[in-house]
């Protein structure tokens, strides 16, 4: 933070003041200290935020708001780990449904569950609950 200020880098300065203040919430609301782990969902769930608000903004012609939406995102993805690749990705869930036994998509909420923490800040949890069904379909 201090180094946004000494830049006077304004986007970013706010943005980490948004995740400050959600993390602090976060902490008061459920009377806790925050660990890393639940400190990266806050930050995803931010993400995750900005990424529905710039569906909006586009539907509705707002460029501008889209583009702040945007600039936070990329800050707030600085404070995450590295993303695992498609392929590695796609290779855990084949190993998670092995592991699991999972035979079909009733199955899914099983090898969900045993990825997210495999994969906790690692990979959109989106794309990898589609690349489940799909193999648990197919």
């Amino acid at each position: 933070m201090k180094a946004a200020m000494r830049a006077k880098e304004a986007a970013r300065l706010s943005t980490i003041r948004l995740l400050l203040a959600a993390i602090k919430q976060r902490e008061v609301d459920e009377r806790i200290e925050l660990d890393d782990a639940q400190v990266l969902s806050v930050i995803e769930k931010m993400i995750k935020q900005r990424r529905e608000s710039i569906a909006q903004y586009e539907k509705a012609a707002r460029k501008d708001l889209a583009d702040v939406e945007k600039a936070e995102i990329e800050v707030l993805s600085g404070y995450m780990p590295a993303q695992m690749s498609d392929a590695d990705v796609e290779k855990l869930v084949q190993s998670t449904i092995s592991e699991t036994g999972a035979s079909g998509v009733k199955d899914m909420g099983k090898v969900m569950a045993a990825l997210k923490g495999k994969l906790a800040g690692k990979a959109d949890m989106g794309k990898v609950s589609g690349l489940v069904k799909s193999k648990l379909s197919g």
